[in-house]
């Protein structure tokens, strides 16, 4: 698989730290010891800033007017490079603020309030370094069956370079025995807040205690919700009718679904719905007490096949699937709704007539 880890053309080193466990594919360096913001940034390769500069058009035809290879301004447009290495990240608008590195984890410092047990884990960059990611763990835990289940917590940030997409900051729970992400917004909340480039630095403080809140509350109350699903007895027959609902790509396969038409169902659609059920009942993971026959490991079967399971295209095709919205990340909310739906009303929830 591969990493698309950013090489620094100037260093040769890969811009990826983590804290004790393996670096990303064995690149980038581990270190001992949990590093403050200033450190991670070091360690990560991240001490690099990003200008914004005019844009041009490269004029050549002096039969129509113009100067042999003169430089023509285009207004309103200007380009994120790299200041170390001289790479261009992409076009943007005169509007568009660079947030540079620096400020970055100052805001991820603003998240986590500079408060006691936060520990940076990973920070990277991608590409030529125009996307960059933290992960920092937050203290306590999600406890599920008695302890015996555990959880971690954590505040995973990105924000990107290219004018391709706004800071984003999530609240992401971690399930330890699985590695597996469960990372869903519940009853109108959700565990995200994103921040547009043009937001100026008041407006991120304000934000960042968003995300600070949602942290302090919302594991706790997923906590006890998977602690209620786990008791909660689900069939095998049942889990596999959750599993076509949630992993269903679209209107097509929906009305198939509702009308019984297995001729019309893909191939591909039913042979992930096989792998998700397979993983659901074989999965080491999901023969603990917390999750076998519950639906706390129905909904971890959705969820844990995108991390366990599934195969991606690159490590950054992962990411953006499960963290930044995408498709795993969509389709374990659904897997999330409908095991609420099921505690609430029993098999009724399944039915799709």
């Amino acid at each position: 698989m591969m990493h698309n880890i950013n090489l620094n053309s100037k260093t040769g080193k890969y811009s990826f730290f983590s804290t004790r466990k393996t670096a990303w594919h064995g690149l980038g360096q581990v270190v001992q010891d949990y590093p403050t913001s200033e450190e991670a940034m070091q360690f990560a390769g991240l001490d690099y800033q990003v200008d914004k500069i005019p844009v041009f058009a490269h004029w050549d035809n002096p039969d129509a007017g113009g100067s042999p290879q003169e430089l023509i301004p285009v207004p309103d447009h200007f380009a994120t490079v790299r200041t170390d290495t001289g790479q261009a990240f992409g076009v943007v608008g005169k509007d568009y603020q660079v947030v540079q590195n620096t400020e970055a984890f100052a805001f991820f410092d603003e998240i986590v309030g500079g408060g006691e047990g936060i520990l940076y884990e990973t920070a990277g960059a991608l590409g030529n370094g125009e996307r960059v990611f933290i992960t920092a763990k937050l203290p306590g835990y999600i406890r599920v069956g008695g302890g015996d289940d555990i959880t971690e917590k954590y505040i995973f940030l990105t924000t990107s370079h290219d004018g391709s997409g706004s800071i984003t900051a999530a609240f992401t729970p971690i399930r330890i025995v699985c590695h597996n992400t469960l990372n869903a917004a519940m009853r109108n909340k959700t565990n995200v807040v994103r921040i547009r480039h043009t937001t100026n630095a008041a407006q991120r403080l304000k934000d960042a205690h968003k995300v600070m809140g949602l942290a302090n509350t919302f594991g706790q109350e997923l906590e006890t919700l998977f602690n209620q699903w786990a008791q909660v007895r689900i069939k095998d027959e049942e889990v596999k009718q959750l599993i076509r609902m949630a992993m269903c790509p679209n209107k097509e396969t929906w009305q198939a679904l509702e009308k019984g038409e297995e001729d019309k169902l893909s191939t591909t659609y039913k042979n992930t719905c096989d792998q998700v059920f397979s993983y659901a009942m074989i999965a080491e993971s999901q023969q603990m007490q917390t999750t076998k026959g519950t639906v706390f490991g129905a909904y971890n079967a959705v969820t844990g096949y995108y991390q366990n399971v599934r195969n991606f295209k690159d490590d950054n095709a992962k990411v953006k699937s499960i963290y930044l919205g995408g498709t795993a990340q969509n389709r374990g909310q659904k897997a999330f709704d409908l095991c609420n739906a099921f505690v609430q009303h029993g098999a009724a929830a399944l039915n799709m007539n």
